[in-house]
This record gives structure tokens, sequence and C-alpha cells, in this order.
């Protein structure tokens, strides 16, 4: 186990003096895998904070059940039991006739207009609070609902809701696709950066095999190179993405007071943020693995053929 760890600690330091060897060509990859990381990282969190958003704005969703006129105190107690039964909604409220005609009266302009008609025209209903129950298990419930006796109509508005949720998968399929395209890219710049460097050291690789040094031994410091890249490039993502987050919530502070109301940009969790260096370093170490296997097998063949 010792040996084994002064190898990988031996590989480890070689791949740091290469990165001081190249300071400018290793700089330029680093921020290629920041640039390219930033952009599919950076559609991702404002997914996340509109799904946020999103689920606020569920929590406050209502749903109005519209009871026949010709409905009883029998119903009314028949509806509010089986609303008690239901734990998927937070909460609900009967609103009678009476208190309905009466906030009708206090609007602007419909006073007198309501004093002039000999019976009360509305009827009895119950606002339920929804809370954060998605576009689907909405319209279940309302067509639930609507079955229930003396039921006249469900009113509730699901429409906003299902385009979010449109959005939201459409734009999950863009990171995707975008984290494929992209992630592909790096592989290759990485590629291409791990064969310079073979390149540049083909005599010194080509003598350690003549005095028996082994392959894994050989390409360790390489996959080391490009995996560190690659959680350099992840780190300089998250900062550029830190610091951009800053600067919108504070013109964002400036638009949301003017509305009277608050919003900000969460930046990545630190759940998400390990899952993007973490990947970030393993695109680095697959293109480095990929550029040693090819280049490797090219130099043996050539000494294979000398």
């Amino acid at each position: 186990m010792s040996n084994w760890l002064s190898q990988h600690g031996y590989a480890l330091i070689r791949a740091l003096r290469q990165l001081a060897g190249t300071p400018m060509t290793s700089l330029l990859s680093i921020i290629v895998f920041s640039i390219v990381l930033s952009l599919p990282a950076g559609i991702f969190i404002l997914l996340e904070n509109l799904r946020a958003l999103s689920g606020h704005a569920t929590d406050s969703q209502q749903m109005t059940l519209i009871l026949d006129t010709a409905a009883g105190s029998a119903d009314v107690e028949l509806i509010n039991t089986r609303l008690e039964k239901i734990a998927a909604i937070e909460g609900f409220q009967f609103i009678s006739r009476e208190v309905a005609l009466q906030e009708l009266q206090q609007e602007s302009g419909m006073a007198e207009v309501m004093r002039n008609l000999e019976q009360n025209p509305l009827p009895d209903a119950f606002v339920v609070n929804l809370g954060s129950l998605s576009a689907g298990e909405i319209e279940k419930m309302q067509a639930m609902m609507q079955a229930w006796p003396k039921i006249v109509h469900v009113l509730v508005d699901t429409d906003w809701a299902r385009k979010l949720d449109a959005m939201l998968d459409v734009g999950r399929l863009v990171v995707i696709m975008l984290t494929s395209v992209f992630g592909t890219t790096l592989v290759i710049v990485m590629f291409n950066t791990i064969r310079l460097q073979i390149l540049t050291r083909r005599d010194e690789i080509e003598l350690s095999k003549l005095i028996g040094a082994t392959d894994s031994y050989i390409r360790r410091p390489f996959l080391y190179f490009g995996a560190i890249q690659g959680l350099a490039g992840a780190a300089l993502a998250w900062l550029l993405l830190y610091f951009t987050i800053i600067k919108l919530n504070e013109a964002l502070s400036e638009l949301a007071r003017l509305y009277a109301t608050t919003f900000t940009l969460d930046p990545l969790s630190w759940q998400d943020s390990l899952i993007l260096i973490l990947f970030s370093g393993t695109l680095g170490w697959i293109g480095a693995r990929w550029s040693v296997a090819r280049h490797f097998a090219q130099i043996d063949h050539e000494s294979a053929i000398s």
C-alpha cells in the first residue's frame, strides 16, 4: 500500500511540474474548461431558480368549488367531510352565499346593483388551498371533485403551471444536450493537450520503456495532469458563476423593490458544485486516458517496426 501511494504521489508531483512547466498552455486549457462548463451550469442554475419560484407560486394556488344554488346544509356538510379526508390539500374555507353577497356589495359600483336584486343569486362555495401540487395532480383532483353531488363548477387555472412545467422540461433537455456536446468538446481539447505533452516527451517515454518502466507508471502523470486541469476548470467556472450571480442579484434587488417583492438567484448547492467539479475532473481524466492509450500504441507500433 505504501509503495502504491508513493507511486501516485510521485505521479501527482510530476503532473504539477508539467503544469508549472507550461503555464500559458495550462492556463488556456483551464480557461477553455471553465468557459465551456459555465454555459450549461448557468442554464441549470436558472432552471433551478425558476423551479423554486414555481414551487412558491403553486403554494398559493387555489381551487374554487361552486355549489348548486339548490344545495342544502346536508350537502355542504358532506362536501366538508370529503375535503377533510384529502391529505393532499393544505386546507379549505367555506364561503356561504350570504358572505359572498356582502363581499360583492363592498366592491366599488356594485352596492346599488346588489340592493335592487330581489334574492341572492350567488351560490355557496369552497375555496381549497392546493399547496405545491403539480399540474397533473391538480387536474385529477379537479375531475374527482367535479363528480361530487351538488358541485356545479370546479374553477382552477392550471394552464400556467403546465406551460411552466413544459418550459422547465425543455430547459432540462437543453442542459443535457449542451452538457453532452460540450463534454465531448472538453475531452477532445484534453486529448490534444496531452498529445502535445506526449510528443514533446517522446524520447523520455521511449527511454523509460527500454529500462523497464510499465505503461501504467508512465501514463499516470498524464492522467493526473488531465484530471487536475479539469478540476481547476470547474473551480474557475464555479467562481465565474458565483460572481455573476452576485452582480445579477444586485440588479434584481432593485427591480424587485419596484414591484414590492423580493427575489434573488441562488448559486449552485454544494451537492451540485461537487458534481460539477467531479464531472469536469472525470472529463479531463477521460481525455488524457484516451490520448495516452492512442499515442502509446502508436509509439509501440513504430518501435516494433524499427
